[in-house]
């Protein structure tokens, strides 16, 4: 078995970072090492994380956090020849969640990057639920440049939240570089443009989801239209407006036939706020471009 290395940026994680733990030190795959890569919390994290055995914490200041360059930084600081990657508040499903995250990895040397899948937690409200499962369905896939007729941006997808990478590959693509939103994406694609594959195991899966409102959907969907248009050279695809119709039509009908009038309306305000966002932040991108 190749080794494996597991990273988890945080802040002001104490109400998260030790069930995380807990549940990693439990896995049928432990992994080899797990850094902690915390940004000047002001609580109780670096102390937790410090209590657990085999767990290193690097600490940065709060302003040097940078999507890509702090997880790039991590890789250089590990040994793995596999690194995963997961956010403070995803916790695994079961005790075999890394065991089924590497295996596309181990099984096929041109996969690149395995991520898996997103549960809703107990509080997703239920357009939370439905889009988590629109977006992270039961079937496991391994999409290549082939795929990319067909599925477009979808081709590209990956997800940092629950990831593993081979190191190998990724050294060789560049690793991620600077970026404040969508670094996974953002490999995943320099992979598919290789020749390589990107995986989706279905059956590695975690806890995480979001309630957000309209003014962190805003914000959050700002920053990927953004990235989609500083980064279309490389994310160079159909365009995700498609898959975005199809996510309101299944995720609308689904509330509609339930009668989740409320809900609906929510989720009416919550798509407007993504569309807004994506919008400005491709215009600005474009400005800053020329």
């Amino acid at each position: 078995m190749p080794s494996v290395s597991l990273v988890i940026p945080t802040l002001d994680a104490q109400a998260e970072i030790g069930d995380l733990l807990n549940q990693l030190m439990l896995q049928t795959c432990c992994p080899d090492e797990i850094i902690v890569v915390d940004s000047s919390s002001s609580d109780h994290t670096v102390e937790i994380a410090s209590g657990f055995a085999g767990v290193r914490v690097i600490e940065i200041d709060r302003s040097e956090f940078n999507h890509g360059l702090t997880r790039d930084m991590a890789v250089k600081e590990s040994f793995g020849d596999i690194v995963c990657f997961m956010t403070q508040d995803a916790i695994p499903a079961n005790n075999r969640y890394i065991e089924n995250l590497i295996a596309p990895i181990v099984s096929d040397e041109r996969v690149a990057i395995s991520s898996g899948r997103q549960l809703p937690k107990a509080d997703a409200r239920k357009f939370e639920r439905l889009v988590r499962a629109f977006n992270y369905g039961p079937e496991s896939n391994v999409r290549s440049k082939a795929d990319l007729p067909k599925l477009g941006i979808k081709t590209y997808f990956a997800t940092d939240v629950c990831s593993a990478y081979r190191r190998r590959i990724y050294n060789e693509l560049g690793g991620f570089g600077r970026t404040d939103m969508s670094e996974d994406m953002l490999m995943a694609a320099k992979a598919v443009n290789a020749g390589y594959s990107v995986a989706y195991a279905a059956d590695a899966c975690v806890y995480h989801s979001h309630n957000l409102s309209p003014a962190e959907q805003y914000r959050r969907n700002y920053a990927i239209g953004y990235f989609l248009e500083s980064n279309k050279e490389i994310v160079a695809c159909t365009s995700e407006v498609g898959e975005g119709g199809r996510l309101v039509k299944q995720v609308g009908k689904r509330l509609l036939l339930d009668h989740s009038f409320f809900e609906f309306g929510a989720f009416g305000v919550d798509c407007f706020a993504r569309l807004i966002g994506n919008r400005f932040g491709r215009m600005t991108a474009k400005k800053e471009r020329h």
